[in-house]
């Protein structure tokens, strides 16, 4: 009898995509479904980047080189001068996506066994990205009371053993919109510096700060050989489907390894480092219409949440992700409650159970994501949706 590999039994399924047969079913049933599961903005992706590619002249869609094309590697080092961040195009390695660089990160820097600590709840796809390199995920907890805020240093140092090999961090934070502030930042480097771990820092967010300073791990000072920096267009250009990342670092040991994985990729996407290199030509005014609109539904989303009896929601400040405390029983029951069960006015709402962004069994479970991707007047109805479902819901604790 054929069987398939223990990675892909142990391989966990995305909390924000699993439940997606059960909102196509409810789509099929004429139920209109808000999507405040996954991080798909519905902001225009910017016209000038879609032109660029659409007036290319290319007669060939070649092979790029393996780092991605020099041009668009020289372009970004412009982009991160703009953010404080000094890098040369040869300390950058364009990738498949943020996906990609966080594969390439956990592969180059990592063994088989080797344990990543991570602040939790956290993006969830880390869980599958240590499952595929065999790397063993080690969560400490943060509280929604704290508003997410960095664990204690001591929390860090209880968990550290001979395997410790990386902290990751994301700032702004995706799951819960939480902004690392310089002490956090430094407390980090110090941790790193003593132990002698890698810092895995995830920036997709960088552009949505609201309530605080952006500090990257590449502005913490003498921890140059240790930051690992993942980064995409995605968010920052609502540019999810062009699949574009990078890898960036100061090690040239980690971006000569990296390399050999990128070489066996082949190449990066073609159009979409065209599209990359527009992208840089935008002016620095462009972030200032889409960064007011997510900090107006933010606004919105949390003060309605807020609203609900029983329902916490801390501010988050930054990225377009919120973590509530809701009262239910389960958070996966209660998600797929809302696109089996129930609707209202013809309408329901799809949220993320927070389940799938702990590492720590049995967390989450009154906890779901809600993503403030969609206009004021959709997130309005989902909010009327949620808390009619709440007061509707079989399981609810209070």
């Amino acid at each position: 009898m054929l069987t398939i590999s223990n990675r892909g039994y142990q391989m966990p399924h995305s909390p924000i995509r699993k439940l997606v047969p059960y909102a196509e079913a409810a789509k099929k049933k004429g139920i209109k479904v808000y999507h405040l599961n996954i991080g798909q903005p519905d902001i225009e992706t910017p016209p000038a980047i879609m032109d660029a590619v659409r007036h290319t002249d290319i007669k060939v869609l070649e092979y790029s080189h393996s780092a991605g094309n020099e041009s668009y590697r020289r372009k970004l080092v412009q982009y991160y001068k703009k953010v404080g961040i000094d890098v040369t195009h040869e300390q950058i390695l364009i990738t498949t996506g943020g996906s990609e660089a966080i594969m390439f990160g956990f592969f180059t820097c990592l063994n088989p066994g080797d344990e990543v600590i991570i602040p939790e709840p956290f993006y969830a796809n880390y869980n599958g990205f240590a499952c595929a390199a065999g790397v063993k995920v080690v969560p400490i907890k943060s509280n929604i009371e704290t508003r997410f805020a960095l664990p204690p240093i001591h929390d860090f140092e209880k968990v550290i053993t001979n395997k410790t090999k990386a902290i990751i961090i994301c700032s702004p934070n995706n799951p819960t919109g939480y902004l690392y502030s310089r002490a956090e930042m430094e407390a980090l480097k110090e941790i790193c510096l003593t132990f002698n771990l890698y810092l895995f820092s995830d920036e997709a967010y960088r552009e949505f700060c609201y309530d605080g300073e952006y500090v990257s791990a590449m502005h913490l000072h003498g921890l140059e050989e240790h930051v690992v920096l993942m980064d995409t267009i995605s968010k920052r250009y609502s540019a999810c489907g062009a699949r574009l990342g990078a890898l960036v670092t100061k090690n040239k040991t980690v971006y000569d390894t990296a390399m050999k994985f990128a070489q066996a990729r082949l190449s990066p996407p073609g159009l979409a480092q065209i599209m990359g290199e527009a992208a840089v030509d935008l002016p620095d005014s462009y972030f200032d219409a889409p960064k007011a609109e997510y900090l107006k539904r933010r606004n919105l989303l949390v003060s309605r949440l807020n609203a609900m009896y029983g329902v916490l929601c801390p501010n988050p400040g930054g990225a377009f992700y919120a973590m509530a405390k809701l009262p239910i029983d389960d958070s996966d029951k209660f998600c797929q409650w809302l696109l089996e069960e129930f609707s209202y006015n013809n309408q329901t709402v799809m949220l993320a159970p927070a389940t799938g962004f702990y590492g720590t069994e049995g967390l989450g479970k009154d906890e779901v994501r809600l993503a403030y991707v969609l206009n004021t007047d959709a997130i309005s109805a989902a909010m009327d949706c949620l808390e009619k479902a709440l007061e509707q819901y079989p399981g609810r604790t209070n």
